[in-house]
């Protein structure tokens, strides 16, 4: 029988650091939002505009990498895919969000972790669409 535990505790650390940087930037956009006084929306101040939308789009692409990962983790995905892939995806989305937080900061940032977060979902949706055919296929 297989072990999942290791695997699913794997994907668990990332899931929580990935929280972790979804606190952050809620807390970096507080902060934004204290120094401009703006309590609803952008309020027109760029900084906040560019904060917020680095949120939305971790918002956006954190959940569905999740999922997909473990489901990998279900079907059998190895320890060491587990880790290769959160790693990546965890950085590129820690350099993404220090890219937003910051009032101007330098292209490399998000561009970098724009491609290792979307590298890692690529990896994974591929994984599973050949494992998922495969399956089907083969069953």
């Amino acid at each position: 029988m297989l072990n999942l535990t290791p695997a699913l505790s794997a994907a668990g650390i990332y899931a929580a650091l990935n929280m972790a940087i979804l606190i952050w930037i809620g807390i970096e956009t507080g902060r934004v939002r204290v120094k401009h006084k703006v309590s609803i929306g952008d309020g027109g101040v760029p900084h906040l505009v560019r904060i917020m939308r680095g949120h939305a789009n971790a918002v956006e692409n954190m959940p569905m990498f999740f999922v997909l990962l473990v489901i990998g983790v279900l079907l059998g995905m190895p320890l060491l895919a587990v880790h290769l892939l959160g790693i990546s995806f965890t950085v590129g989305r820690a350099l993404h969000a220090r890219h937003f937080t910051q009032e101007d900061a330098p292209r490399w940032q998000r561009g970098a972790g724009f491609g290792l977060s979307f590298l890692a979902q690529v990896v994974v949706l591929a994984g599973l669409l050949v494992h998922g055919v495969w399956g089907l296929v083969a069953g």
